[in-house]
């Protein structure tokens, strides 16, 4: 199980990873733009269009990813202070009632959305010669996969919690900035108390 869990930590890490490099592109795009634009006057054709569908790529991609790291935005004050048995007692219920429904509306609906826009074969009204649009509208009803997906992975995790009384690992590749200084606060603070607990002793 535990095996399965990390293989879909690691596909929602992928997503996430190829969806970051859209950042890259998209600021490349946006410095080419502004130079076209207003060094030369020559405004592009095509730069509004690339613009928000590489950031409707890199929101869509990185959901799944940011829900197998904990880092959507929660009121977590209190949650915060639960042991492991109780968040899992909050977050299950909260899955099955809210989350698995919302994600299979958004499959379902993000599908027949895309797939209405293949069979016209959709252009960007933006601009003349507007790119084809419904490649990108398939990144919906994908992106709702990958989020449930993510999210059935969530919920397996709130089993084992209930069972067990702690959190079954996750994979990890990067740590919140606070985290990293709060744990080195900690050790810090421990080498000091037994620094000082050695000189007492002498």
């Amino acid at each position: 199980m535990q095996a399965l869990l990390l293989t879909i930590d690691r596909i929602s890490a992928l997503a996430g990873k190829i969806a970051g490099w859209s950042i890259v592109v998209l600021t490349g795009v946006i410095c080419y733009e502004v130079f076209a634009r207003y060094l030369f006057r020559a405004p592009t054709s095509w730069a509004y269009d690339t613009s928000y569908m590489l950031y409707g790529f890199l929101f869509m991609l990185a959901g799944p990813y940011a829900l197998s790291r904990n880092a959507h935005v929660r009121a977590d004050f209190l949650y915060r202070s639960m042991t492991a048995r109780r968040q899992a007692m909050f977050d299950l219920p909260l899955y099955i009632l809210f989350f698995v429904p919302g994600m299979l509306a958004l499959i379902w609906f993000g599908w027949n959305f895309a797939w209405l826009a293949y069979l016209q074969n959709e252009r960007s009204s933006v601009t003349p010669e507007g790119p084809l649009i419904w490649p990108f509208k398939f990144l919906i009803p994908l992106s709702g996969g990958l989020m449930l997906l993510q999210g059935l992975a969530e919920m397996a995790r709130c089993a084992v919690a209930l069972r067990t009384g702690a959190w079954p690992p996750k994979l990890t590749d990067v740590e919140e900035t606070e985290a990293l200084a709060l744990a080195e606060a900690q050790r810090a603070a421990a080498a000091g108390l037994a620094h000082a607990r050695e000189e007492s002793g002498r």
